[in-house]
């Protein structure tokens, strides 16, 4: 029996629904307009604290990030000096499929904005209006990595989560992907020109993100940098490398960013 057999998107489902019954925090569906779909929608914590936002799953054939995110929910990983909205999975259909699109055949993760959103993005969106956030991580995988990287956009000529997150994988002893120009980030294939829209780092991309302009349609990181948070990350995990290790990534790498987030509010 594969991974994929016991991961299925209803097993994920009754898995959130069973914790959050035992937990007693929030959970519901939130529909996606113009479809039979929903997405799931987890919230916590103390109602004045800060609130960090967490997604994973927007590309379905990446299902160890909606995985990892359960786990670090269930075993009490995240800080409670913060509150959550966490989205489990942003796109059920393309889960089920094992696509990286959704069932219209259209990637959500390029489609948080008006010309070329999807009913994922708009659920997302509509829900989010007007909220502000600590920060947002989304959990992604990549089908041509070796190791773990992230991209981070740079704020205030600073990006401290993903220099945390690096931090602690090498400590860990788990493997970064070495990033070049040869290395396909989506960027501009010029090497000069790549360079106005990101810097690269052993582990990490460190991105312009007044300049980057990749995508017809915007990212849901670069929506919520542009109106609900200052600070964001976005994991990527190797496809490659065993389960247990990818989960792992992703698990060191949220504890990382929030223990980052909580000194950056200290100082």
């Amino acid at each position: 029996m594969s991974v994929r057999d016991v991961t299925t998107y209803e097993r994920l489902v009754e898995s959130w629904t069973e914790l959050s019954r035992s937990r007693s925090f929030s959970l519901r569906q939130v529909p996606c307009p113009g479809t039979d779909r929903a997405l799931l929608l987890a919230e916590f914590g103390r109602p004045s604290a800060p609130v960090v936002h967490i997604t994973a799953g927007v590309h379905g054939d990446e299902p160890a990030g909606p995985w990892a995110l359960f786990s670090i929910v269930r075993d009490g990983l995240l800080d409670q000096r913060f509150a959550y909205r966490v989205w489990p999975c942003t796109n059920p259909s393309g889960y089920v499929a094992g696509t990286r699109v959704n069932a219209e055949g259209n990637d959500v993760n390029r489609s948080f904005n008006v010309e070329a959103a999807t009913p994922e993005s708009l659920a997302i969106m509509s829900t989010n209006a007007g909220s502000r956030f600590e920060l947002s991580l989304d959990l992604h995988e990549d089908f041509e990595a070796v190791g773990f990287y992230c991209y981070e956009p740079i704020v205030d000529g600073s990006a401290p989560l993903s220099a945390a997150i690096i931090a602690a994988l090498e400590a860990a002893g788990l493997p970064l992907q070495e990033l070049d120009h040869h290395f396909d980030l989506g960027y501009p294939k010029d090497a000069v020109e790549a360079e106005r829209f990101r810097r690269l780092e052993p582990g990490r991309v460190l991105v312009n993100a007044t300049a980057e302009r990749r995508f017809p349609g915007l990212p849901l990181s670069l929506y919520l940098l542009r109106t609900a948070t200052r600070r964001n990350v976005t994991l990527e995990t190797p496809r490659t490398r065993a389960w247990g290790d990818r989960i792992a990534m992703h698990r060191i790498g949220v504890v990382a960013a929030l223990a980052q987030a909580i000194e950056l509010r200290a100082n």
